[in-house]
Parts: structure tokens; sequence; C-alpha cells
């Protein structure tokens, strides 16, 4: 069982021709339920900023329209990676055996990933010698 997990949210664009990444937060869980809880808790903080509640006191009468159909919905797929204790057991599962997580979103113009791994798992990657190889 590993005991700590390194979770990252990130939101990648394109600026000037090139991908670009913007670190949206990083925490260090001490235990699994902790990692699950930081990815989901960021995964509805994103959801809620780029489709907040209409009735919510923040947001100005009218500030809010309508999107086209084919819009893709990343609050929405973002909701119900949340809402979903299948897939939360399986993200669960796969942080357990040591395996990065990666869990993925995008629209038009943004990627939003929410990243978590095994902190001890790194740490045996790095003591594995690299494999190198000639190249001539």
């Amino acid at each position: 069982m590993h005991d700590e997990f390194l979770c990252h949210v990130t939101a990648y664009g394109t600026c000037d021709g090139q991908r670009i990444g913007v670190p949206l937060g990083t925490y260090r869980a001490p235990t699994l339920a902790l990692a699950l809880w930081w990815l989901r808790d960021r995964a509805s903080w994103i959801a809620e900023r780029l489709d907040p509640s209409p009735e919510s006191p923040n947001v100005p009468a009218g500030a809010l329209v309508p999107v086209a159909e084919d819009v893709p919905d990343v609050p929405g797929v973002l909701r119900a990676w949340c809402a979903d204790d299948v897939r939360q057991e399986l993200v669960a599962d796969e942080l357990a055996a040591g395996r990065l997580v990666r869990i993925a979103a995008s629209d038009d113009t943004t990627e939003y990933e929410l990243l978590a791994e095994s902190v001890d798992a790194l740490r045996m990657q790095r003591t594995v010698p690299a494999l190198v190889l000639p190249v001539a």
C-alpha cells in the first residue's frame, strides 16, 4: 500500500502556437482518502468556476448565457466524475497499486488535467538504474 500521494491540477492552452500549462494547485496528500478528496474538491472547484449556479450571489443578473449544444461540457464531465463511485474506486485502486492517475477534460480552448501519483512509486523509480543504450 502506498501511503503518500502527490496531486496536481493544471490548465493547458495555446499561446503563440505553443501549448502552455498553468498550475492551478498542488497537494501532497498523507493518505489515499485525502488524495481522492482533494482531486474531487479541485474538480468541483473548476466546474463551479466554469459553470457557476445562476442563483449564486456572486454572479450578476444576466451575466450567464447558455452555450450551444455542441460545446464540450467540461463542468459536466468533472461533476460526473466526482459523483461516480465506480470511477472513484478505480482511481483509488490505481493509486494504491502505485500507478499514475490522470483525469482530463477539455473544451475548444483549454484542457484541465488532474494528476495523482504515489510518492513511494516516484522514489522507487528514481532508484531503478536508467537504461542506457549506445547510439552509435
